[in-house]
C-alpha cells in the first residue's frame, strides 16, 4: 500500500513538470529561473504566467472533481455517479449562457462569476430538497431532472442567440484550465484544499454508508447531517472548477474506480487520498494531451477526459449486467 502511494507521489510530480514544460513554445526551467531573477523574454513569462498556473489548476480542479465523484458514488451507493449528477454543471452553464447570449459581455470575471452564482442556486435547491427528501435515489433522479430543466432553458437561449455569441458559450462547454491564473488558482487553492481535507474527517460515516443508511444509523452516524455535508461539499467542488475549467466530463466518475481497482479497497481512509491523486494526475495528463495530440491545434481537455472515460464507464455498465 504504501509503495503504491509513494508511485503515485512520484507520478504526480513527474506530471506537473510534465505539464510545465509541454506546449508549442519550447521552454525549460532554465528560463523559468532567469525570468524569475529578472529577466523577462518571452518563454520565462509563459511558464510562469500560464504553464504552471494552468497545470496546477488542472492538479488541484482533477482532485476537487475527483473526490466529488467518490463523495457521490459513495451516498448514493451507484457505480456511475458523478459530480454533476445534481443538476450543478447544468445551473452553471445557465448562468454562463444568459451572461454571455444574452449581450452582457464575454469577460473572464463574468463568466466566473455567473458560473459560481449558477452553482450556488442550484445547491441551494437541492439542499432544500435533501431536507424534504430520505431515499437517495429519489434526490438522484430529482437532480437529474433539475440539470434537464437547466439544460432546456440553456438551448432555448441558444437557438434564440447570435452564432457568434453561441461560438464563445461553446467553447466555454468544452472545458479547459488554459485560462487559469494565479488569481483563479489562489481561488481555487484557498476555498478547494480545505474542503477536500474536511472531507477526510468523513471517513468513518462514509464506510458506514456503504452498508446501507440502516447500518449507518445503527453505527450511531447522524446520516441526515452527513447527507447534508456530503450535498454541500461534492457541489461546492464541483462547482467551483466549473467555474474556473468550464464543464470537465467524466474525471470525477472514473477516477474513483480506478482508485478501488488499484487499491483493491472500500475504505475511505485510503480513497479519499488516492482517489485525490489519482483526479490531480489524471487531469494534469489529459490537459497536456489536449496540447500536444492534434498540435498546433489545441483539443478542448473535456474532450480527452471523455475520450479517457467513456471507456470506463462502457466497461462498468457491462460489469453490473453480467452481476
Amino acid at each position: 500500500m504504501k509503495l503504491k502511494f509513494a508511485i503515485l507521489l512520484f507520478i504526480s510530480v513527474v506530471s506537473i513538470f510534465a505539464g510545465i514544460l509541454a506546449g508549442s513554445v519550447h521552454a525549460g526551467i532554465q528560463d523559468l529561473c532567469d525570468y524569475l531573477r529578472g529577466k523577462h523574454d518571452v518563454r520565462g513569462y509563459i511558464i510562469w504566467k500560464v504553464r504552471i498556473p494552468r497545470t496546477l489548476g488542472a492538479f488541484l480542479g482533477g482532485a476537487c472533481l475527483a473526490v466529488s465523484g467518490l463523495l457521490l458514488q459513495t451516498y448514493f451507493r451507484n457505480p456511475l455517479a458523478g459530480p454533476y449528477v445534481l443538476g450543478i454543471s447544468s445551473a452553471a452553464s445557465l448562468a454562463v449562457a444568459l451572461y454571455i447570449l444574452a449581450g452582457v459581455g464575454i469577460h473572464d470575471a463574468g463568466i466566473v462569476g455567473s458560473a459560481f452564482f449558477g452553482s450556488i442556486v442550484a445547491t441551494l435547491f437541492i439542499l432544500c430538497l435533501a431536507t424534504k427528501v430520505r431515499n437517495a435515489a429519489t434526490l438522484l433522479i430529482a437532480g437529474l431532472m433539475l440539470g434537464y430543466i437547466f439544460s432546456a432553458f440553456e438551448k432555448i437561449l441558444v437557438t434564440l442567440a447570435e452564432s457568434q455569441k453561441v461560438h464563445e458559450f461553446v467553447l466555454w462547454t468544452f472545458g479547459s484550465f488554459s485560462g487559469v491564473t494565479w488569481d483563479n488558482l489562489k481561488v481555487i487553492g484557498v476555498l478547494g484544499i480545505p474542503a477536500m481535507i474536511t472531507v477526510f474527517t468523513l471517513s468513518k460515516p462514509l464506510n458506514a454508508l456503504l452498508l446501507g443508511e440502516d447500518y449507518a444509523r445503527s453505527m450511531g452516524v447522524n446520516v441526515k447531517a452527513v447527507r447534508m455535508v456530503i450535498v454541500i461539499l461534492s457541489s461546492f467542488l464541483a462547482s467551483l472548477v466549473t467555474a474556473f475549467a468550464g464543464i470537465v466530463a467524466f474525471v470525477g466518475l472514473a477516477t474513483p474506480h480506478m482508485a478501488r481497482l488499484i487499491f483493491r479497497t472500500s475504505d475511505h481512509r485510503i480513497l479519499i487520498p488516492a482517489t485525490i491523486l489519482l483526479g490531480a494526475v489524471v487531469t494534469v495528463i489529459c490537459d497536456i494531451a489536449s496540447r500536444i495530440l492534434l498540435y498546433p491545434v489545441e483539443l478542448p481537455v473535456s474532450v480527452v477526459t471523455s475520450m479517457f472515460g467513456a471507456p470506463i464507464v462502457i466497461y462498468l455498465v457491462i460489469k453490473r449486467r453480467r452481476i
